[in-house]
């Protein structure tokens, strides 16, 4: 098979040639300069990326969920997104999850014919409940992975949203979707090794979707994390500096109102910039779609301390 007709993921890197001959140093400054053009590929993609996060910020304003599928790397790393979206943005675990091929198991031990079934995908879905008012997103380097290809077209074919993040510009994944990123990476630096390039491609995308589709549903106050679970001690400190920091009260203040609010900190805010009961200030979230920023604006600029950094 001619160089031309392999898929981009498996064709050879000229600027990684001889590398097992180079210094320490050496390696390291071509997986360097190759790393670099990673992000000013995914810049070309922030058309297609706007256009799937808004569908997941519709989706989410239905009681929808986001899954990503995938498998090997891709589905780890739509794993390990999905897992920390609970702890950054305060949601429920089931509101976004990661699919990878062979299970949990596949993880931390490889489990390469898993994805080859492509009916095991659709399975998993179905097993998870999944519903036209859900998003699919597959995840794969190559995007011939039939369980990934698999799962998306069922899902196309119950009328769910469908994305697919790939760097094969002839990936098979792209027929079954609606929105299709093709990262160009382009050839990995060890031939076929997708954990590289194609892997960071992916990460950086996959925290694009949802950090933009949290900031959309009201998850962040200007920069900071408002809705956080404090589930430990450092996030019961760190939710309780925040409401120091955005109303400018004292810390025995921000005890309090983190007491009353039950650890809810836009609730909190409210509270102390508004003048709100707790019922008044849920209510008024709830009408601003969680946003922080709508709910002061829609009580007036008057009404509140300008709170923006000087820096």
């Amino acid at each position: 098979m001619s160089t031309k007709t392999l898929p981009t993921t498996e064709q050879r890197n000229p600027a990684s040639y001889r590398i097992d001959t180079k210094s320490t140093l050496e390696i390291l400054q071509i997986i360097n300069e190759e790393d670099q053009k990673v992000p000013l590929a995914v810049r070309e993609c922030l058309g297609v990326i706007a256009a799937l996060v808004d569908d997941v910020v519709d989706s989410f304003k239905k009681g929808g969920r986001l899954f990503y599928i995938g498998a090997g790397t891709s589905g780890r790393l739509g794993v390990l997104d999905a897992s920390e979206c609970p702890p950054t943005f305060g949601v429920s675990p089931t509101m976004v999850q990661g699919v990878i091929a062979g299970g949990l198991s596949a993880l931390t031990t490889a489990i390469e014919a898993a994805e080859d079934d492509p009916l095991a995908g659709v399975e998993e879905l179905k097993r998870r409940r999944f519903t036209q008012d859900d998003v699919l997103v597959g995840i794969t380097a190559s995007g011939q992975a039939p369980y990934v290809i698999g799962a998306m077209s069922w899902a196309q074919s119950i009328g769910a949203k469908v994305g697919a993040i790939s760097c094969n510009e002839d990936s098979a994944v792209f027929d079954h979707a609606d929105h299709k990123i093709y990262v160009a990476v382009q050839a990995e630096i060890i031939t076929g090794s997708t954990r590289l390039k194609s892997g960071t491609a992916q990460k950086l995308v996959l925290n694009m979707i949802t950090t933009t589709a949290m900031i959309r549903i009201g998850k962040v106050y200007n920069n900071l994390m408002v809705d956080l679970l404090p589930l430990n001690a450092k996030l019961v400190d760190r939710a309780k500096r925040l409401i120091v920091e955005i109303t400018g009260c004292s810390r025995a203040e921000a005890e309090q109102l983190y007491a009353k609010a039950k650890g809810n900190v836009r609730v909190a805010i409210l509270v102390n910039m508004l003048g709100l009961e707790v019922e008044e200030a849920q209510s008024l979230l709830a009408k601003s779609e969680g946003s922080l920023n709508r709910a002061l604006d829609s009580k007036g600029r008057e009404a509140w301390k300008n709170t923006t950094p000087s820096v």
